[in-house]
């Protein structure tokens, strides 16, 4: 059974920063890139950061570029996303997943519940 459970969001101003993270289980993750993904009210879900499985390659949306991290501890099974200089725009529920492949970050099908980010402006 496949789990996903985020953590760590919450009310921030703009420019700060939060620390999401998330802990995977139920599937070998640790044999998978893993993604953060995002959405906003009344928007599809988004794309916005991935690593591979060995932690050694990372990719991010535009829109995150030099603002946000992704990291994993497979010995912990968790996967984070430090996000700094945070703008209204980043508002959303973000979600985990493992990411079948890095050329398309198409997720799997399974998801948690996310964990909701509002920046106040």
């Amino acid at each position: 059974q496949v789990q996903l459970v985020e953590s760590g969001g919450g009310l921030v101003q703009a420019g700060g920063s939060l620390r999401l993270s998330c802990a995977f289980s139920g599937r070998t993750f640790t044999n998978y890139p893993m993604g953060w993904f995002r959405q906003a009210p009344g928007k599809e879900r988004e794309f916005v950061a991935a690593i591979s499985w060995s932690g050694s390659v990372t990719y991010y949306a535009d829109s995150v570029k030099g603002r946000f991290t992704i990291s994993r501890d497979d010995a912990k099974h968790t996967v984070y996303l430090q996000m700094n200089s945070l703008k209204p725009e980043d508002t959303a529920v973000y979600f985990c997943n493992g990411v079948k492949s890095l050329l398309t970050m198409v997720p799997f099908d399974s998801w948690g519940q996310g964990t909701q980010v509002t920046v106040s402006s």
